[in-house]
């Protein structure tokens, strides 16, 4: 159908209505009224587009009755089936040097919503306008909207009470037209749908038989009738067998020569009162009764060709007139056949992009975008059922050498073979997915052996045949395994791809599985080395204070200090959060010296106050062992007085003492000639010699805790310190124990005869001012 058609059918629909050029009429003034003051517009009007004018059926804030077609907004608004809005037509190229915005009424704002009569034609607007620009949002529609729809339900009442047609109940019609609406949107049988709506117009017409059908195109251009539904007519069992297989499959018409492909060919309307004689007449099969009369009428979409609606055998016969009744009906149904064919094209569109997007082309296994979402899916239904998933990356060996001997034809053979034999390796339920080049992703559950690993790869290694050539491939695989990898899936993926780096370190052909606590150890490092340069150079580490009780005096003797980082996101950190992570680096020294200064100058400080605390302070291994330390330790007691130099006191752990003899024999020769003391810390633990011990210069010994927590109870534990006790004795070494967290511990190793206690019997380590009131508050009874 052309433009000019569908035109003069709008034309004909709006003569029908009879509303040009009446009186106005209160229901539809009353719904402009309501336009103009919810918007507070100048002007809101219910237009008709007439051939060659607009006229206003309702006018507020216009006092003309029309206006030419040629420079109305509103035949815009009816050439589209959506509100059309202008917010500034003074901007608007199309409006600009229109009479009505340069003239009297000076429009700058238009918002009009099409509004069409009971067939379906768009014959008018309803809209607002303005003198001041404005903007439109999507929200700001709904009342346009919806006083739109209730003049068409008032041209609908007028509709239905005139029942103007000649040949065809209006009622019926509507009822028919919505009857399809329903069933076409709300079902998948589209032969269903086809059925109501010929049953309706064989009811319509007094038609005896009929059939409507989809015009399809051949490769070649040539239009093609399939039948979506046909009057039953079992004249004999072949039709009826004929009539099945239409119900079942489809009818094709493909002959052109005939009544029925005029109207395919010439997309005309076809009426025929006289059909015997009819030269277009096609014959019938065998037994058909006679068909008499016969009306052809083409179904549109616009001006799109895409049906055919057939009636035969009327008493009265036929005429154009009542093709034009019809034409309601007939739009409906090529609406629908769009509808239907759009969404047709929207699936088989959807599915090819979710084909490219979610699916590797060569093997047809889910891609790397589909597998995260699998993956994603896989981990919530593992934590319901409180299962385990194993992640697990494959990366062919030797693959490119295939390729680059072979060429990517046989590489490409190799990938599918591979993805064959994955496939029948895992379970029914496991996933399997090609993450790009020849990376295969395996997502297994609750895999109760390792073995299962093992016999995958042994599968794929199996002669691959292709083209005479006998190719070998095997695979390195990585395994992570969630829940106890409890990370993100693309975590998940990437440390399954560090595990299988590690299996091809390890000669390939293997798998292994991810070391959960290397790595989250070596994360933690990564994290405090990227950290602890500024922690230091913003004033970030600071020493707490731990009292050290000697048990002769019953006195406070002095302090542990020890390293906390007052991190600016984790808080305060403890020494065992960061200080392994930076042992062995640049920042060993640096803290290293830092916290000798600090406590050089805290001597300083207790002094200049009259107090006679000691200060202990814990030797970094490797600083200590260093080249540098001596040096560093002369700078920071340079300016510290001889006689107080013995206050400090420096704790190596006895491991340490044992790394490199002759390093810590000077290291701890030049402490004893700066003055400072030297503590064997976590005593115990080595495994030093009675002559090695007796050498070392070590003024002061330091129990270690994990013996004295459990002493009174540990027979071994008490027998360890008593010997200690009387090591440290017999060589006249100072003895502190630490970790004390009752009074029966303490009563013991005062028994014993150890010198001195420290724990949290007597308090934690505090910050300065805090530890320095609880010391000037101590009194042994009050403990």
């Amino acid at each position: 159908m052309s433009d000019t058609d569908t035109e003069n059918k709008r034309l004909a629909s709006l003569k029908r209505l009879g509303l040009l050029d009446t009186p106005p009429e209160e229901r539809f003034e009353r719904l402009t009224r309501i336009a103009q003051q919810h918007y507070q517009v100048r002007t809101a009007l219910f237009t008709l587009l007439d051939d060659d004018r607009q006229w206003f059926k309702s006018r507020q804030g216009l006092d003309v009755a029309e206006t030419p077609r040629s420079v109305a907004f509103c035949d815009h608004t009816i050439r589209q089936d959506q509100v059309f809005i202008v917010e500034n037509a003074s901007q608007d190229p199309r409006f600009r040097n229109n009479p009505f915005v340069l003239e009297n009424p000076g429009v700058r704002f238009y918002a009009g919503v099409p509004v069409r009569e009971p067939s379906g034609f768009k014959i008018g607007t309803l809209c607002i306008i303005d003198d001041k620009p404005r903007q439109f949002g999507e929200k700001d529609l709904d009342v346009l909207r919806t006083l739109a729809v209730m003049v068409e339900d008032e041209l609908e009442r007028s509709w239905l009470r005139s029942d103007n047609s000649e040949q065809v109940s209006v009622s019926h019609l509507n009822r028919a037209i919505h009857q399809a609406q329903n069933v076409f949107l709300t079902s998948d049988n589209e032969r269903s749908a086809f059925e109501y709506m010929l049953n309706d117009l064989l009811a319509l017409t007094g038609s005896q038989f009929g059939f409507i059908g989809e015009i399809l195109y051949d490769d070649k251009g040539s239009p093609f009738l399939k039948v979506g539904a046909i009057t039953n007519i079992a004249w004999n069992p072949e039709a009826q067998a004929l009539y099945q297989e239409v119900e079942r499959q489809g009818m094709i018409f493909r002959n052109l020569d005939n009544i029925l492909g005029k109207s395919m060919l010439t997309g005309d309307l076809v009426i025929s009162n006289n059909l015997p004689e009819d030269p277009r007449r096609g014959g019938l099969p065998v037994g058909h009764p006679a068909i008499n009369t016969y009306i052809g009428i083409p179904v549109y979409s616009g001006t799109t060709l895409l049906g055919l609606i057939g009636l035969a055998n009327r008493s009265e016969g036929y005429n154009r007139s009542l093709a034009d009744e019809l034409a309601p009906l007939s739009q409906t149904l090529g609406h629908l056949i769009e509808r239907k064919r759009l969404y047709e094209e929207q699936r088989t569109h959807r599915k090819d992009i979710e084909l490219a997007t979610h699916y590797d082309a060569l093997t047809g296994l889910p891609n790397r975008y589909l597998l995260t979402q699998l993956l994603e899916q896989e981990l919530f239904e593992a934590e319901l059922r409180n299962g385990q998933v194993s992640v697990c990356l494959i990366d062919l060996d030797g693959f490119k050498a295939i390729n680059d001997k072979h060429g990517h034809l046989v590489g490409d053979a190799v990938l599918k073979s591979v993805a064959d034999r994955l496939k029948v390796a895992v379970k029914p339920h496991d996933i399997i997915a090609r993450s790009g080049g020849d990376e295969f992703v395996l997502i297994l559950r609750d895999v109760a052996d390792e073995r299962a690993y093992a016999g995958i790869l042994d599968a794929m290694r199996r002669p691959i045949n292709f083209q005479h050539h006998v190719l070998q491939v095997s695979g390195s695989m990585g395994v992570t395994l969630y829940p106890e990898d409890d990370v993100s899936t693309d975590l998940l993926l990437r440390h399954a791809d560090q595990a299988m780096y590690a299996a091809k370190e390890t000669g390939k052909n293997g798998f292994k599985i991810f070391d959960l606590e290397y790595h989250s150890s070596r994360k933690a490092r990564w994290r405090v080395l990227e950290q602890i340069g500024d922690g230091l150079n913003q004033g970030q580490m600071e020493l707490y204070y731990q009292p050290k009780i000697c048990f002769r005096s019953r006195t406070v003797d002095g302090f542990e200090a020890l390293i906390r980082w007052n991190h600016p996101e984790e808080g305060l950190l403890a020494p065992g959060d960061f200080l392994q992570h930076i042992e062995y680096t640049e920042y060993a020294r640096t803290l290293g010296n830092f916290v000798i200064r600090e406590a050089v100058k805290q001597i300083l400080a207790f002094s200049h106050q009259g107090l006679p605390y000691t200060l202990s302070i814990n030797l970094s291994p490797s600083h200590f062992l260093c080249r540098e330390f001596r040096h560093d330790l002369a700078d920071a007691l340079e300016d510290c007085p001889r006689e107080l130099r013995a206050r400090l006191i420096l704790e190596i752990l006895e491991t340490t003492t044992m790394d490199n003899t002759d390093a810590v024999q000077e290291n701890l020769k030049a402490c004893r000639e700066l003055g400072v003391d030297i503590s064997l810390d976590d005593f115990g633990t080595g495994y030093s010699s009675l002559d090695y011990f007796r050498r070392l210069p070590a003024q002061e010994i330091k129990i270690d805790q994990s013996f004295v927590k459990d002493m009174l109870e540990d027979t071994d534990d008490r027998m360890i310190v008593s010997a200690i006790v009387s090591l440290t004795k017999s060589f006249n070494r100072r003895l502190v124990a630490e970790g004390i967290e009752n009074a029966d511990v303490e009563k013991k190793l005062i028994q014993l005869g150890c010198d001195l206690g420290q724990g949290f019997f007597y308090s934690k380590p505090l910050p300065l001012p805090d530890a320095l009131q609880w010391a000037e508050n101590f009194r042994w009874e009050n403990r």
